[in-house]
């Protein structure tokens, strides 16, 4: 549950800001009459992702037990590197969304209605595929379907109040602490994601030595138990892990981890005479 309403939480919020920029631009620069059209794009984003989610579900299901296990761990492959790169983006990128959303819908403006809905489709679409894929690899590791749904509808509510919240100045949080903070959150869980593709990739085949654990203690914690699916769902914790699981988690957490946190460089001014 907590791992999918940290995801659902953060890509939400971050589609609702999305949303909020471009529509009070129109507001503000009284283009209302456009707003059907951004309307359009972000509800087509949405479908779009939700069938997304929908497709991996059934082609996951319809497989069989060995060609779910290709699946599911290539699935987690992509997903780690698909999150890994938007925590960067974003990070890199934050200041200056604004102004480039800004640049985006005027330019889709003078274009005319079409470009405006394509332009916020895309804008939408990137954050809504993004999690139906990060989403559907996270509940193959979490394994309880019912607590992680419900932490992706609280995760998602809150995002949306969230949003609605700071478009209409009722609600200030500090969105860069905020995104710092979910950014770690959402670099654990993929790590978590990870490990499980390697599992994945060893019951396939692919990878060695999927019976050499680090430990093995389901004889007093059972996969199924609560404390189990907590620590699954949260750090990627697994009862049965062996020990190229522990490498490549230990590995993605340090690495990225480590260049997430770094500071920032300085770029000193040139001295005037």
């Amino acid at each position: 549950m907590l791992s999918t309403f940290v995801i659902a939480l953060r890509e939400g919020l971050e589609a609702a800001l999305i949303v909020g920029i471009l529509v009070a631009y129109l507001v503000k620069t009284e283009r209302r009459h456009h707003l059907r059209a951004l309307w359009t794009g972000v509800t087509i984003a949405i479908v779009a992702s939700l069938a997304f989610g929908a497709f991996l579900s059934y082609t996951s299901a319809e497989l069989s037990p060995r060609g779910e296990e290709l699946f599911a761990g290539t699935t987690s492959f992509i997903a780690v590197g698909f999150v890994t790169w938007m925590v960067f983006w974003m990070q890199r990128t934050a200041r200056g969304l604004r102004a480039e959303l800004h640049t985006k819908a005027e330019s889709a403006v003078i274009a005319g209605p079409v470009a405006l809905a394509l332009a916020s489709f895309f804008a939408v679409a990137r954050e809504g595929l993004e999690t139906s894929l990060f989403l559907y690899t996270n509940f193959q590791t979490v394994g309880a379907v019912s607590t992680a749904t419900l932490g992706l509808i609280l995760g998602l509510g809150i995002a949306v109040a969230l949003g609605i919240g700071i478009y209409r100045s009722a609600i200030k949080i500090n969105l860069g602490k905020f995104f710092t903070y979910s950014g770690v959150a959402l670099i654990v869980v993929a790590a978590g994601v990870l490990s499980y593709g390697i599992h994945e990739y060893q019951e396939f085949g692919i990878l060695p030595a999927p019976d050499a654990f680090v430990w093995d203690i389901t004889s007093w914690m059972p996969k199924d138990s609560l404390i189990a699916g907590i620590l699954a769902g949260t750090i990627g914790f697994d009862t049965t892990t062996s020990w190229l699981q522990l490498a490549g988690w230990l590995s993605y957490l340090a690495l990225t981890l480590s260049a997430y946190l770094m500071p920032a460089k300085q770029v000193k001014a040139p001295a005037h005479a």
